[in-house]
């Protein structure tokens, strides 16, 4: 007897739906064919067990199982449950003609119980298209898959579930999310706040504008003078996700199966690798291309500390994506596709010894090594950062200070307000929805100086040895600082704040 159930396979960020064809005949042996991996190849082992453990038996006959379309890779133990209901299927064991309406996954234990999938946002998203009548799959991943409406997602504990349902003997009742009620839980009170910073109000400044325009930006200082814990705060002043956004992100921590026990995401993601980390988990890719660290932090921040501890070539990599916004994975027989639109926010000791430019401090590394440490952060790469800035250690007395710093509440109101603008002036455009994403030709259009502002831009370059390519991310980041003041155009003491932010580009920075 011959049955058809289905399954789903996720690649890149897209689900692509896969039909299980079980035939049961005379005779003996279990044949997988349709270019499954190891891990499926094994199911029939978990399959076994779970439905003798259930009362249910494999058939001793010959089981052919097809995973069409056959040309194409599977991959992962989510098949399991699939596979299971389509033998019970095709060898009478549930008496239902229904099992083909319905898309089935999960991980099976020898005990019958469901291990959690990845990917089950994008597999609801493609059942939802392809006019399925319902989802059944771990009961773990239940939240993230029931964000899409108008499709039954039924959340299973154990095999057993699924066949009494089939048998008719038992029922479940959908999993019923209201995606925008759950959106709009937003927490008012971050983890980590900027009223927790004592002083750095020059640097706070600076990430205000970074957050307001969306820039990339890169912290210079000794250790310990606060260059991580501003970091971690970025988030807090970024302007909420819209559902959008929130629908994107969550559809790459759910492909990356880190989703967890959590429905929609509504906080910003922060991702921040270790300087050990390779090319491959900061762009993604492998064998089985699975995102990685800089399409985890789409929508988000991308924190990376001690900058020229990270190895040359995996910074490289970075170079395309941060310009894109999207990278690409190319195979022999596939090519994915994973967004990638975050901010980049990077800290460095100016020196290897770290203390370069304390007075108060004794200089440790020559100057052939402060070149060299520096040389290791490429110029194309610092081409990208558009605002440098340079962190002090905060002096005693701010340390205890007992008046409370600006809460990130406050500053994100302004932070909103100033992305509202950029909204509206970019509404026509498409891959455009705030400053740092101006190309020249929008800069020309919407950064027009008038004569004042062009000669003190020019006598700053002049004097301050100033690359050309620091004159476009000079002109970007006025743009925002005229957006924070809401100012029609952009004046020269926009363009003077915005000339400070440029501290690596100076030649001699050195000294």
């Amino acid at each position: 007897m011959l049955v058809k159930v289905f399954g789903s396979a996720v690649f890149g960020v897209e689900a692509t739906t896969i039909t299980v064809e079980v035939n049961i005949d005379k005779g003996i042996g279990y044949h997988l064919v349709g270019l499954p991996d190891n891990a499926i190849k094994e199911s029939s082992y978990r399959i076994a067990a779970a439905l003798k453990n259930n009362g249910y038996e494999f058939p001793g006959k010959k089981i052919t199982v097809n995973l069409a379309p056959a040309d194409l890779r599977k991959e992962g133990s989510a098949y399991d449950l699939t596979l299971a209901i389509g033998i019970l299927a095709a060898s009478g064991q549930i008496k239902s003609d229904e099992v083909d309406q319905y898309l089935i996954m999960g991980e099976l234990s020898l005990d019958g119980s469901l291990q959690p999938i990845k990917g089950a946002l994008s597999i609801a998203i493609k059942a939802k298209e392809e006019g399925f009548k319902g989802f059944f799959l771990p009961i773990q991943n239940v939240k993230e898959a029931a964000i899409v409406d108008g499709l039954e997602v039924y959340g299973v504990e154990n095999v057993l579930q699924v066949i009494d349902f089939f048998e008719g003997r038992g029922t479940i009742e959908p999993t019923v999310i209201n995606t925008r009620d759950e959106f709009y839980k937003t927490l008012d009170f971050p983890e980590f706040d900027f009223a927790d910073v004592k002083g750095q109000e020059s640097i706070k400044r600076c990430m205000e504008i970074a957050a307001a325009g969306g820039h990339n930006i890169i912290l210079i200082g000794p250790p310990g003078s606060g260059k991580t814990m501003l970091a971690k705060r970025l988030p807090s002043i970024l302007p909420p996700m819209t559902l959008k956004e929130a629908l994107e992100t969550t559809k790459i921590h759910s492909v990356a199966g880190k989703i967890k026990d959590a429905g929609l995401m509504n906080q910003r993601p922060f991702r921040s690798p270790h300087h050990t980390a390779s090319s491959v988990s900061l762009v993604g890719g492998g064998s089985y291309p699975q995102p990685g660290e800089i399409s985890l932090a789409h929508n988000g921040v991308l924190f990376l500390d001690e900058l020229p501890e990270f190895k040359r070539e995996v910074l490289e990599v970075m170079r395309q994506p941060l310009e894109d916004r999207e990278v690409t994975i190319s195979r022999a027989k596939f090519t994915i596709t994973y967004p990638s639109s975050f901010m980049l926010v990077a800290s460095m000791n100016p020196s290897p010894g770290g203390y370069f430019n304390d007075p108060d401090a004794p200089v440790s590394s020559s100057p052939a090594e402060m070149q060299r440490y520096l040389s290791k952060i490429s110029g194309p790469l610092l081409d990208r950062i558009d605002i440098h800035i340079e962190v002090t250690p905060v002096p005693f007395e701010k340390l205890t200070e007992t008046r409370p710093a600006e809460s990130s509440v406050l500053i994100r109101e302004r932070v909103t307000k100033a992305r509202e603008i950029q909204s509206q002036r970019f509404d026509a455009l498409d891959n455009i929805h705030y400053n740092a994403q101006m190309s020249t030709k929008q800069i020309r259009t919407y950064c027009a100086l008038d004569e004042t502002s062009l000669q003190l831009l020019k006598t700053a370059m002049e004097r301050l040895n100033l690359s050309a390519r620091a004159y476009d991310r000079i002109l970007k980041v006025s743009r925002t600082i005229a957006d924070l003041e809401q100012a029609e155009t952009v004046n020269s003491n926009h363009i003077a704040e915005a000339i400070q932010y440029r501290s690596l580009d100076r030649e001699g920075w050195l000294g």
